[in-house]
């Protein structure tokens, strides 16, 4: 490699100060840290938002315009039902019940709980069941609970365990699990689409969402056109789960305080590795002096102080990386409720973060080498 020289030399330069090299893998590796621990808890925060879509699977949701996230539906009629699935674009259409309700537990305490109404003939997006038969749910007053975070605030109930719902009689007939746990914190129990309107009292319109499965991806299209002819909205998947990050990003506080701690967190980790590069520089003046004096060209020289900045940052990175990683697999192996998961696009905006303090630690560095002269090095 033509700079092979050089960098060696700037590696040694670097890692030979190891009072300077420490300061500046600390600064970059907590402020990796801090940004990855940000957007890894804005992101879990993203995902269990998306708990209902998720766990349903339905490829096309149909919903008033008004409504902001799966767990805040607004009722719509029932005549939407039939008015979709006369759409020849339509494979089938199906509603399904999204509610809340207050369930009085054996020892009288109530909890609160999101109960989700499946359509009676199909079950569609039904949880895969870990204990009890799917057939049971035809049963009288029968309800399935889900197994996950919130399951204990039910009293770890069994198959037979019996509450109260409005005064209704329910009973479990089984136990479930799903991809992705709730946001709001409560258990979620499943029934029947009948029962569910029957046990929680509703406005005149029962229809919390329409679940549609189009013919072919060509026919998308033409449902939302037809949807929103009748007043109303068609997203697919993906559409709706961005919808509800836009709500979170834009409409409530979660985003902006989240950007505002990942800059914070960007700006100390700048700071602390500009100041500790820029001292490092000047404490080595004289060796990059010397360097020039025997011949070394300027580029030579931004190769090397580019290559030392990009080192460190990349480190920095790695072991931030790898911090993060331990404290959100420790925190939750402690608690089922915490929400923080590392994605590619957290890891990806570190990543670019990172480049950027590299990139201005290594411009500070350039310039200061750059102006050095190497007659007035040998003359002080």
């Amino acid at each position: 490699m033509k700079n092979s020289g050089v960098l060696r030399i700037g590696f040694k330069l670097l890692v030979n100060d190891k009072g300077k090299f420490s300061a500046l893998l600390i600064g970059i590796t907590f402020a990796v840290f801090l940004m990855m621990q940000m957007t890894a808890m804005f992101a879990g925060i993203l995902d269990r938002a998306y708990a209902n879509v998720t766990n349903i699977g339905a490829s096309m949701w149909v919903m008033d315009p008004g409504v902001n996230t799966a767990a805040s539906p607004i009722p719509m009629p029932n005549y939407l039902e039939d008015a979709v699935r006369s759409m020849d674009e339509v494979s089938y259409a199906v509603p399904i019940f999204i509610g809340g309700a207050m369930v009085k537990l054996t020892d009288g305490t109530y909890q609160a709980v999101n109960v989700v109404g499946l359509d009676d003939d199909s079950l569609f997006g039904r949880p895969q069941l870990e204990q009890g038969n799917i057939q049971d749910i035809y049963a009288d007053n029968a309800f399935m609970v889900v197994d996950d975070a919130e399951f204990s605030k039910l009293q770890n109930p069994k198959i037979g365990s019996t509450f109260e719902l409005n005064n209704n009689h329910v009973k479990i007939v089984g136990i479930a699990k799903v991809a992705s746990n709730g946001l709001n914190g409560v258990p979620t129990l499943y029934t029947t689409y009948n029962r569910a309107i029957q046990y929680i009292p509703q406005m005149h319109f029962t229809l919390s969402y329409l679940l549609v499965q189009p013919k072919s991806e060509a026919g998308v299209a033409g449902i939302k056109q037809k949807v929103a002819k009748l007043g109303y909205v068609a997203f697919t998947k993906d559409e709706f789960n961005s919808n509800i990050a836009d709500y979170y990003i834009y409409k409530t506080g979660v985003g902006t305080n989240i950007l505002l701690m990942t800059i914070i967190s960007f700006i100390v980790g700048l700071a602390i590795s500009g100041q500790t590069f820029y001292t490092f520089i000047i404490e080595n003046l004289e060796k990059f002096g010397a360097l020039k004096a025997i011949g070394a060209k300027g580029r030579k020289l931004v190769y090397m102080i580019l290559f030392m900045a990009t080192l460190t940052s990349l480190t920095g990175y790695g072991l931030g990386i790898l911090l993060v990683t331990v404290v959100i697999s420790s925190v939750r192996a402690l608690s089922p409720y915490y929400a923080a998961t590392i994605t590619y696009w957290n890891l990806g905006l570190a990543f670019c973060m990172v480049l950027l303090i590299a990139a201005i630690s290594g411009y500070i560095g350039v310039r200061k080498v750059l102006k050095i002269e190497p007659f007035d090095i040998f003359r002080g």
